[in-house]
């Protein structure tokens, strides 16, 4: 499906953003091997998250989904049942990588396959601790086969940032034998969802500083409430920051610390961004309102330990800094190279197409000073948060944009467009 983006010249209002992706693969998962009910509001009812249930199903688990509430029937640490064929994963690769976790340990074979898409990425990051862990997996990418066996406790110092490969090995840990330790490169370098509900659910974890411990306990359902998920409030962050001359709010969304680097990054541009309302949720989740407002921007290097924490945000990142003052420099992002598409090469081709100078680099890109956005037919690659940028960066556009398709923000946000038409 193709998108036709007309530009504006102001924003404004207060709008929501759908349940937070990361937080509801999270829910399901360990809702299904805990201990009784697990009720979820705020669920993402979008394709990745569908997956999941249908993955679950598929091993003997009873979800009841309608709108944005789930219920999920636990059945226990080891009530899961073998499939009566492969599980499909879509496009979703936090599905593939959390079930190849928590599949290692169990007592019987599976194999997990996906899309197109999946079937390009890495999965040897995920497998090598695993492995370490004595689990046996056969391929480097899928379909990959797992033959359940006991596990072993390990001590992992994470190489590269990455809170699936931490959550697949907690998981792990789960039917591990013996002490596991997750070593992170630095603390609170990825996103902490898993810790968090676990600690929820009961689950006995040490955390100091980069070191986490899991120390055993028993999964017991529990009420989680899902927040907005900021990755997809990024997109109107942007598109405040660009456009919203009296203020833009976006009300309940996450503000975890470790997800929040994108706010961190364009207010030392000199972004106007401020967080109210500040709560937790039943999930140990920080959650507030976020109000942006039209901003000059000064050029930053974007490097270091911030870029994991906003790492789902750089393709958005990137069309902020198109307006800023000076030559804006990405780096530490390879990580890019290897999602739903390679986002630097597409994100550099893309915004070219509309009168951008971004050149791509291998691990970032370099975006030069404010080109004037012409409209232009743009192509999605079929990933779909490089659909939702490029549709912020043809809002500020001159002339209109088709963006073909665009129906891949199914993903992640499926009224992304209705919000973005109503603002």
């Amino acid at each position: 499906m193709d998108i036709k983006i007309i530009p504006k010249n102001n924003i404004g209002g207060k709008i929501t953003v759908p349940g937070d992706k990361s937080i509801s693969h999270r829910a399901l998962i360990l809702g299904a091997i805990a201990e009784g009910v697990t009720e979820i509001d705020g669920f993402l009812a979008a394709e990745d998250c569908l997956a999941t249930i249908n993955c679950l199903r598929k091993l003997g688990v009873k979800i009841e989904h309608s709108g944005d509430a789930a219920r999920v029937f636990g059945v226990g640490l080891h009530g899961l049942q073998k499939p009566t064929d492969a599980l499909y994963v879509g496009n979703s690769g936090t599905t593939l990588r959390l079930l190849t976790g928590l599949l290692a340990g169990q007592s019987f074979d599976t194999m997990l396959d996906g899309d197109a898409s999946i079937r390009r990425r890495p999965m040897d990051r995920v497998i090598t601790p695993l492995t370490q862990m004595g689990a046996n997996i056969s391929g480097s990418k899928a379909p990959i086969s797992i033959k359940g066996t006991k596990l072993r406790g390990t001590h992992y110092k994470m190489p590269i940032a990455s809170a699936q490969v931490k959550s697949a090995i907690l998981l792990a840990a789960l039917y591990a034998q013996g002490e596991t330790i997750v070593e992170e490169p630095t603390p609170g370098a990825t996103r902490n969802h898993t810790e968090n509900m676990m600690k929820h659910m009961g689950i006995d974890l040490d955390i100091s500083g980069k070191i986490i411990k899991y120390n055993g306990g028993i999964l017991t359902g529990h009420k989680i409430c899902v927040p907005g998920d900021f990755s997809s409030a990024a997109f109107f962050v942007v598109a405040g920051v660009l456009l919203a001359k009296d203020g833009l709010t976006i009300e309940n969304v996450g503000i975890n610390p470790t997800r929040i680097g994108l706010l961190d990054a364009l207010r030392q541009m000199g972004a106007k961004i401020s967080v109210s309302n500040r709560k937790k949720t039943l999930g140990n989740e920080e959650v507030g309102d976020i109000f942006v407002k039209k901003s000059a921007l000064r050029p930053i290097v974007l490097s270091g330990d911030i870029v994991p924490r906003m790492i789902d945000e750089i393709p958005i990142f990137a069309v902020a800094a198109l307006f800023a003052s000076g030559t804006t420099e990405i780096r530490d992002a390879a990580e890019l190279t290897v999602k739903e598409s390679n986002r630097i090469a597409v994100m550099a081709t893309e915004l070219t197409k509309m009168g951008a100078k971004v050149q791509p680099q291998t691990d970032g890109m370099i975006i030069y000073e404010n080109h004037p956005l012409t409209g232009a037919e743009i192509d999605s690659h079929e990933d779909h948060r490089v659909a939702m940028s490029l549709a912020i960066a043809a809002t500020v556009a001159h002339n209109s944009t088709r963006i073909k398709n665009a129906n891949c923000t199914n993903i992640s946000f499926p009224n992304f467009f209705q919000i973005l038409g109503n603002i």
